[in-house]
Order: C-alpha cells, then structure tokens, then sequence
C-alpha cells in the first residue's frame, strides 16, 4: 500500500526559527549517519524515515560519506524518497556535507572547490534531487584558503544546487572568519553543526555566543554522547553493543568508573523528571533559544518515539540544572 502520512503530524512537532533566517527545523531532526548504508536493511531505514514525518520531522541530515560503504546512505535515501516521498519534497529540508574523504586521489577530500562541487553533484545524483536545502562543509581544512572553501559554498547556492549553505565542526574564530566572507559574499551562513551534548560542551567557550550574536542556527550532534546518555551502559557494557564489538568512535577505554558513576547519576536525575537519560540529554540541549534542532539517530522507529517523548518535558528548575552541573563536575 502506498504510504500515507500522518495527517495530524505538524500538530505534534515543535519548530523553531534558524538564527535569524527564514527558515524553521523541527526541535528534533532526524540524522542518517548510521543504520541507513549498504550494509543496514532498507526497509527498516524506510520505517524510521516514514515514522520520522508521521511525527513531524521535516529535517533528514546526511553526508556524501555516510553508510558504510560511503555515498550509500544518500543512495537508499533516494530510493525511499522517490518511492514514499515524492509528492512531500516541499515539505523537507534535506541536507548534506562534504569534507571528509570520499573518494582516491587529491580530489576527493577537504575543502577545495574543485572537491565541494564534485561532491555536491554526486551526492545531487545518488538522491536523485535538483538541490539540497542545506549545504554543510563538513570540517575545516587547514591547507586551503577559507576564501575558497566559502567561495565554492556560495557558488553552489548561485548555481541552484543548494538553498542554504552551514558549517561544521568550525571552532570559534574560524566560524567567525567563515561567517563574515559568506556575508560578504552575499550567501550568509545558516547553521553550524557541532558536536555538542553533557560530556562535550566545547561550544560554550565561545561558539554558542558567536552563533547568537550572528544569527546563525545551531543543531548539535551526537547529542547521546554515542550511547553514553543513555540507559545502555548503566550496569556495564552490554554485549550486543557498538563498544563491545568495537565499533564506532567509543571505545572501552571511554567507559571508565567515573563517567560511569555520572551517567548513573544523571539517570537518577532523569527519573526524578520523568524522563529516561536520552530523553533529559536531549531536554538538556533544547533548553538553551540558540539551538534550533537537534540531530537525532534511530535504530528502529520505537527508539525514535522515545526520542521524541523529550519534547514533553523542556523546562528545568534551577534545582535541576545545578544538579546536573554537580553530577557533571565529578
């Protein structure tokens, strides 16, 4: 049966205005960076993405090397778009990025432009689109001019290929550098995607403020701390998970008694509100006006549900943050 979605669904979501653009995002986007590649289960990928949009979700974030194997992430999300959402591109912002290697030789990694085109038009093809709405440079890159990189982003929008250009993985000054040449260029930055969560608050020493007193948009990602806020390694490492089959970027080594004494604490914290772990780590981060999304992942469309219940439960007390922030210090 053709899908039909959820006629109700904007009713549910949360949208909140992009820096001082146009442009609105769920409280919540939905991120294909696992369990969407060559090697997942395409109808699964195609579950969470139809539960993604029956909830609202309107934002699907991807990148030119995200699978495994690289690009196949956009190559099934085509498919699932061009068969499921079709008649809804209008009602998705869909996103990308390159700076990362994608493929051999001196082309296929960084931020030239000669790389920023080549991968957006790959990437336009694998999903079968005529543009993105969100361009992202993936990482800076210390070996070619900013004013190229920044360059060949606007260049994209100019040529129709993207609406909107962001940035990610930028450090304060950087960004800031970043941001004055798009403006001047006439493609002013977005958004800025960087990783950001209770164990990884570098944004706070800078980038949060810069991207306030700019305007520009905020969506955090690895907003879980790669499963670490969640109920997973409350009493150990499971042996069906990423760390004990060595997968992913955390390891062992990163589960040491003391983050384990916090994560337990925190979720102790969480049942006082209600809230699982996952659920408060993501209050935690939408609590704060400059973020305008988060970047979720899914591993089936239940995860995604409870995911969502954190919506519910956005205020803290005072009480409640000085607790965590306690929790947090060690």
């Amino acid at each position: 049966m053709p899908y039909q979605p959820n006629p109700t669904r904007y009713q549910e979501m949360t949208y909140r205005r992009c820096g001082r653009s146009g442009l609105k995002l769920p409280a919540l986007s939905l991120g294909l960076w696992h369990n969407f590649g060559g090697v997942d289960v395409l109808e699964n990928g195609r579950a969470i993405l139809r539960r993604a949009f029956d909830r609202g979700i309107t934002h699907f974030d991807l990148a030119n090397n995200y699978g495994p194997p690289p690009g196949s992430a956009e190559t099934n999300f085509g498919r699932i778009l061009r068969e499921d959402f079709a008649a809804h591109r209008d009602e998705l912002i869909i996103s990308s990025k390159a700076g990362y290697t994608m493929w051999d030789g001196p082309y296929g990694d960084w931020g030239s432009k000669k790389y920023l085109v080549s991968s957006l038009d790959q990437s336009l093809k694998r999903m079968g689109l005529e543009y993105v709405d969100i361009f992202y440079h993936h990482r800076p890159d210390p070996n070619t001019p900013l004013a190229e990189t920044m360059a060949a982003l606007d260049l994209l929008v100019r040529q129709g290929k993207a609406l909107y250009v962001g940035l990610s993985n930028y450090r304060p000054a950087e960004a800031a550098e970043a941001f004055r040449i798009l403006r001047e260029l006439g493609t002013p930055c977005l958004i800025h995607q960087p990783k950001y969560s209770m164990f990884e608050r570098w944004v706070e020493g800078g980038l949060l403020d810069l991207l306030g007193e700019e305007g520009v948009g905020c969506i955090p990602f690895s907003p879980l701390a790669q499963g670490l806020l969640t109920n997973k390694y409350l009493n150990g490492i499971p042996e069906d998970s990423r760390v004990a089959k060595g997968v992913g970027f955390l390891k062992e080594s990163n589960l040491t008694p003391e983050r384990l004494s916090q994560v337990r604490h925190l979720n102790e914290l969480a049942i006082t509100r209600n809230q699982s772990l996952a659920q408060m780590a993501l209050s935690w981060l939408l609590k704060d006006e400059r973020v305008t999304s988060v970047l979720i992942g899914a591993s089936k469309p239940e995860q995604l549900d409870d995911s969502l219940r954190c919506l519910e439960n956005l205020a803290f007390s005072a009480e409640e943050l000085a607790g965590i922030e306690e929790v947090l210090r060690g």
